[in-house]
């Protein structure tokens, strides 16, 4: 399996179970632990939790079992650990503070003002 149809898999996991606002930022060059990261908003713990194993299910059928999933507990974030795609999903409010999308930007920004320099 592709790193592009293991992507679109843990997508449309997400999709199935009616996640929001499903972001995919491409990591490659950032980090060498993967090359996409997914984020994903579940509307409460048993959502959020319900389309994290749903992500999980998939990529068993698959033959791409997660290396790893943490949170599940919880239920407020959920990581599911794909290798080369890595799938947080997560409820509005812990979204919105760790702000992983912004994290990813400013590196990205701090790295163009630096090569600027």
């Amino acid at each position: 399996m592709t790193i592009e149809e293991l992507k679109k898999l843990a997508i449309d996991a997400l999709e199935d179970l009616k996640a929001e606002d499903i972001t995919v930022l491409d990591v490659k060059g950032k980090t060498t632990v993967t090359d996409f990261i997914i984020i994903a908003t579940g509307s409460s713990s048993r959502h959020v939790k319900s389309i994290a194993n749903n992500v999980v299910m998939e990529a068993k059928k698959a033959g791409r079992p997660p290396l790893g999933v943490e949170g599940e507990d919880d239920g407020e974030w959920v990581l599911v650990d794909l290798g080369d795609v890595i799938v947080h999903v997560m409820q509005q409010q812990v979204r919105e503070f760790y702000d992983l999308e912004s994290l990813w930007s400013l590196d990205a920004i701090n790295r163009q003002e630096q090569d600027a320099l």
